[in-house]
C-alpha cells in the first residue's frame, strides 16, 4: 500500500534491492527515486521513495508560465499577462527596458530619501523632491540645465541602444572617446570596468546569474517604491520622511486608510 507524506513524498513497498544501493539516488525523468532501507526484520525489503520535482516558482502559485517564459532569464517568474514577450526579439527589448527603468527607480529611490531626510533633519536646506525641478539655480538657468541634460543622456542612451543592437560595438577602440578600457562592456545591459564596476563584482557575467536577480528584484522593489512615492505626493503634498514621521507619532489612527479617507 502507498501513502503520500507531505505534499510531494510517496512512500512505495519494493523488494530485491542490494544493500549496496541504499541511499543511492536514482533520476526517472521528472522526479527523483531514492532507496532508503527497509526497517530492521524485513530482511532485504526496501522502501523507495519518490520525490517529484517542484516545478519553479511563478508570481501566482500553480500558474503555468507561458513557455517564451522558461525560466533562464533573471527574474523569470513567468509573469506576462498580456503576452508581451510572444515574439522573441520583443522579449530581449522588454528584458533590458525593465532592467533601465530598475536602475533608474533604485537610484531616485535613494535620492529622494536622502534628500529628504536632510531636509526633514536641518542639515541641508533642500526643496520638497516634486518641487526641485522647479527650483533655480544661480550658476545656470532652468533652461540651459535642461538643454545640457538632454544632450547628456541622450548621448549615452544612444550609445546604450546602438551596443543592444551591435553587441560589442561600443567596446572598439575610440567607441567611447578612449574610455572603452575603463568601461569595459561585459553584455548588453551590464557595463563593468573601473567605474561600472569598482568592486569587481559579476565578472563573469555568464554565470552571475545570482546577481542579476538580486538587482532585477530590488529593481522592482524600487518602481513599486517609486510608484509609491507619486502617488503619496499627490495625496499627502509632503515628501516621504514626513509621511512616515506622521505615522510614527500615531500609528494605529494614521494609517494609509486614514489618509486616504481624508484626502477624499
Amino acid at each position: 500500500m502507498a501513502f503520500a507524506v507531505g505534499r510531494c513524498l510517496q512512500i512505495l513497498p519494493c523488494s530485491n534491492f542490494s544493500s549496496s544501493s541504499a541511499f543511492l539516488g536514482k533520476n526517472s525523468g521528472k522526479s527523483w527515486v531514492t532507496y532508503l532501507p527497509g526497517r530492521e526484520g524485513y530482511g532485504r525489503h526496501y522502501s523507495r521513495a519518490v520525490v517529484q520535482a517542484q516545478q519553479r516558482p511563478t508570481w501566482l502559485p500553480g500558474l503555468d508560465p507561458p513557455p517564451y517564459l522558461d525560466g533562464s532569464l533573471a527574474g523569470d517568474f513567468g509573469f506576462d499577462p498580456l503576452g508581451l514577450g510572444e515574439d522573441p526579439a520583443s522579449l530581449k527589448w522588454y528584458v533590458q527596458a525593465e532592467l533601465v527603468h530598475a536602475r533608474f527607480a533604485m537610484a531616485g529611490v535613494a535620492g529622494i530619501l536622502v534628500t529628504d531626510l536632510f531636509r526633514v533633519t536641518g542639515i541641508i536646506n533642500l526643496p520638497v523632491w516634486y518641487e526641485a525641478g522647479a527650483t533655480k539655480f544661480s550658476f545656470a538657468s532652468t533652461r540651459t540645465l535642461f538643454i545640457v541634460q538632454l544632450l547628456l543622456m541622450g548621448f549615452v542612451e544612444t550609445k546604450r541602444y546602438m551596443d543592444f543592437t551591435n553587441p560589442g560595438s561600443q567596446a572598439k577602440d575610440g567607441a567611447f572617446f578612449g574610455m572603452e578600457a575603463a568601461l569595459e562592456g561585459l553584455e548588453p545591459g551590464y557595463p563593468g570596468g573601473p567605474l561600472l564596476n569598482p568592486l569587481g563584482l559579476a565578472k563573469d557575467i555568464k554565470n552571475a546569474h545570482e546577481w542579476k536577480l538580486k538587482e532585477i528584484k530590488n529593481g522592482r522593489l524600487a518602481m513599486v517604491a517609486i510608484l509609491g512615492f507619486f502617488v503619496q505626493a499627490q495625496v499627502t503634498h509632503v515628501g516621504p520622511i514626513d509621511n512616515l514621521l506622521y505615522h510614527l507619532s500615531d500609528p494605529w489612527h494614521r494609517t494609509i486608510i486614514q489618509t486616504l479617507a481624508g484626502s477624499g
